[in-house]
């Protein structure tokens, strides 16, 4: 148990330090590449972080793949609207508040569900 707890907060730290690199150069070098490819890299990283979780035995964490997977297709949705060069703006920010206020909303009541089950 220590040792996969160890291993965990080490992948974490990995993941931290890519993200903080990936921000940085997104900022900087690559700041000539289409609007969408830093929340597209995010989420990149954070779904690489549970894959890497999952595949040494490791439970998954539900927040980062939830902010794994918006990440990459609010991110996806960005790019293509900037390449595309449509005549319209997504509210992307708004629509992540959104879902993520959702999950959040649905994984509390889900909770609740069950802990009214276990109870009867």
């Amino acid at each position: 148990m220590n040792n996969s707890r160890t291993s965990n907060r080490d992948y974490t730290t990995i993941a931290w330090g890519l993200l903080l690199i990936w921000w940085g150069l997104r900022g900087w070098l690559f700041a000539s590449l289409p609007n969408g490819v830093g929340l597209f890299g995010t989420g990149v990283i954070l779904l690489g972080l549970n894959a890497v979780r999952l595949l040494t035995g490791i439970p998954a964490r539900g927040s980062t793949t939830t902010l794994g997977v918006l990440a990459l297709v609010f991110g996806g949705f960005l790019m293509a609207s900037d390449m595309l060069k449509l005549s319209f703006q997504l509210p992307i920010f708004e629509i992540l508040l959104i879902a993520l206020g959702a999950f959040l909303l649905v994984r509390s009541f889900k909770k609740t569900e069950t802990k009214i089950e276990c109870c009867v």
